[in-house]
C-alpha cells in the first residue's frame, strides 16, 4: 500500500491510545496455560495480534472477540499440537513464546525455524538453563521439559522474549525459580499480571530480578482471568513526537504516566515538552525546538537502553526530532544493529545527518525537510518517516504503508481524523 502525506497541517483534537500489540502477542500465548477462559481488554487490532490468534486456535484455543471491541476471550481446555510451524515463524516472531504453553501442557515441542537458528542463542541458552532439552537438526528444533524444585539463570541479554517464555514455564513447570537480567518492559508486567491470577506468587514484577513460585509441575486448576493491556507507550510516544514536529495542540488520552516518564526527560534534551498527567499527555504547540539552556545540555545525547531506559523503538523519532531541535544531537543506538540505517531517508528530505557506524549518527539542526519517496522498512521506523513527512514542505510518498497495519490499531485513520492530510492507494 502506497500513501501520500502532505505536510505542515497541523493536528487537532484527541488521541485515543491503543493497547500494547506486544502485551497482546505476550498474553494471547500465556492465555494457553490455562484450562479456563482468559479474557484479554483492551486489544489492538493489528495484523501481529490477529496471527497470534490464529495460531492459538490452531492449538486448540476457542478464541471469542466480544463486544465492546479489544475485549478476546481465549479458552483452551486442552493444547492438541506440539509443532510451531515454519509458516507461523516465518509470519511472526513473537509465535516463538507458543513454546511455553506447549512446554508447559505437552512437555514436548517441535519449532520449524524460518531464520537462523543463530538468533535465538540467548532464548535456547535460557531454555537450557532451566534444564529444557534442545536438539537442533538445521532449521528444526526439538524440546523436551521437566518440573524443577529450585532453578537459578542469568538471562544473557535482558530480551523481552527469552524473560516471557522463562517465566511461563517457571509458573507452571517451576518450584521456586530466580531470574536475573529480567526485561521489565511494560508488557513483561501485564504478562506477569496474569500469571498472578493463576496462583503463583512472584516477587520483582517490574524489576530485573523476578522470584517465581509456581506449581512445580504439579495438577492445578485455574478460575477465569481477565487482565486489561497497558497502553502502548510506543504509539504515544510517538504520536507525541508527531504533534510536536507539526506545530499541534494535542491530547493523548488512555496513557499511563509511569511508563512515560523516561521518554518525556529524552524528549525535552529535543525541545519537545510534554505534559504528564496520570491517564492523559497534552502537547503544547512548538513555535521551534528549544532545549535547555542549562550547560550539561549542550551538544544533547541520545541513547537507547533497556527497560527503563530509552526505547530502542522510539530512536527512530528521536533521531526525527533531533533534525529540528537547535544544535548537535549524537543519536546512540545501543540495543540492535542497523537501526539507524534510514537516515540517508531523512538526508534525501534536506537533513543534515553523519551515520559515524551502524550504531551512532550525529544529526546537526535545525534543518527544514522537503517532501520526497520514502520507503517504508518497519513499523515504527515508518512512524518516525510520517512523522518527518508531516512536518515536511510539500507532499512525500510512503510506500509500504501497510507495515503500520502489523503493529499499531488503525494509527492512520486515528491521524486522518484529527487533520492529517494522507491519502491512500495513489
Amino acid at each position: 500500500m502506497r500513501i501520500r502525506i502532505e505536510g505542515r497541517q497541523a493536528l487537532r483534537g484527541t488521541y485515543a491510545a491503543s493497547g500494547n500489540s506486544n502485551a497482546a502477542i505476550a498474553l494471547i500465548t500465556a492465555a494457553l496455560l490455562s484450562d479456563a477462559p482468559v479474557t484479554l481488554r483492551n486489544v489492538p487490532n493489528t495484523v501481529s495480534v490477529g496471527v497470534m490468534l490464529e495460531i492459538g486456535a490452531a492449538l486448540g484455543a476457542s478464541v471469542t472477540q466480544g463486544d465492546p471491541q479489544g475485549v478476546v476471550t481465549l479458552h483452551a481446555p486442552h493444547v492438541v499440537a506440539r509443532t510451531i510451524k515454519r509458516e507461523y515463524s516465518a509470519a511472526l516472531g513473537g509465535t516463538l513464546l507458543f513454546l511455553a504453553p506447549i512446554l508447559a501442557r505437552r512437555r514436548q515441542a517441535r519449532l520449524e525455524l524460518d531464520y537462523a537458528v543463530s538468533r535465538l542463542h540467548p532464548h535456547l541458552t535460557a531454555l537450557r538453563d532451566l534444564g529444557v532439552d534442545v536438539r537442533v537438526n538445521g532449521s528444526t528444533l526439538d524440546f523436551s521439559a521437566n518440573a524443577w524444585q529450585a532453578r537459578e539463570i542469568v538471562l544473557t541479554q535482558m530480551s523481552v522474549t527469552a524473560t516471557a517464555i522463562v517465566a511461563m514455564l517457571a509458573a507452571v513447570l517451576g518450584q521456586h525459580t530466580v531470574i536475573y537480567n529480567a526485561a521489565s518492559e511494560p508488557h513483561i508486567v501485564d504478562l506477569l499480571t496474569l500469571l498472578t491470577q493463576f496462583g503463583v506468587q512472584i516477587e520483582g514484577i517490574g524489576s530485573n530480578l523476578l522470584t517465581i513460585h509456581g506449581h512445580g509441575g504439579a495438577e492445578y486448576t485455574c478460575a477465569p482471568a481477565s487482565v486489561t493491556l497497558s497502553p502502548d507507550h510506543i504509539e504515544i510516544g510517538s504520536i507525541a513526537a508527531i504533534a510536536a514536529l507539526t506545530g499541534s495542540r494535542l491530547a493523548i488520552e488512555g496513557t499511563r504516566a509511569r511508563d512515560l516518564r523516561m521518554i518525556a526527560k529524552v524528549y525535552e534534551r529535543l525541545g519537545v515538552h510534554l505534559e504528564l498527567e496520570e491517564d492523559a499527555v497534552y502537547v503544547p504547540r512548538h513555535e521551534r525546538f528549544m532545549p535547555s539552556a542549562r550547560e550539561e545540555d549542550v551538544d544533547v545525547s541520545v541513547e537507547s537502553a533497556p527497560w527503563h531506559g530509552f526505547p530502542s523503538d522510539l530512536i527512530a523519532m528521536a533521531t526525527v526530532l533531533a533534525t529540528q531541535a537547535h544544535g548537535t544531537t549524537l543519536i546512540h543506538e545501543k540495543l540492535f544493529p542497523n537501526r539507524l540505517l534510514f537516515v540517508d531517508k531523512l538526508n534525501s528530505m534536506g537533513a543534515q545527518i553523519v551515520l559515524c557506524d551502524p550504531h551512532r549518527a550525529i544529526v546537526i539542526g535545525s534543518t527544514p525537510l522537503q517532501g520526497d519517496y520514502l520507503d517504508n522498512p518497519d513499523a515504527r521506523v515508518g512512524l518516525a518517516l510520517l512523522g518527518a513527512a508531516l512536518c515536511a514542505e510539500g507532499e512525500s510518498v510512503i510506500d509500504t504503508a501497510q507495515a503500520f497495519n502489523r503493529t499499531f490499531d488503525h494509527v492512520l485513520d486515528k491521524l486522518a481524523a484529527l487533520g492529517a492530510h494522507i491519502r491512500r492507494g495513489e
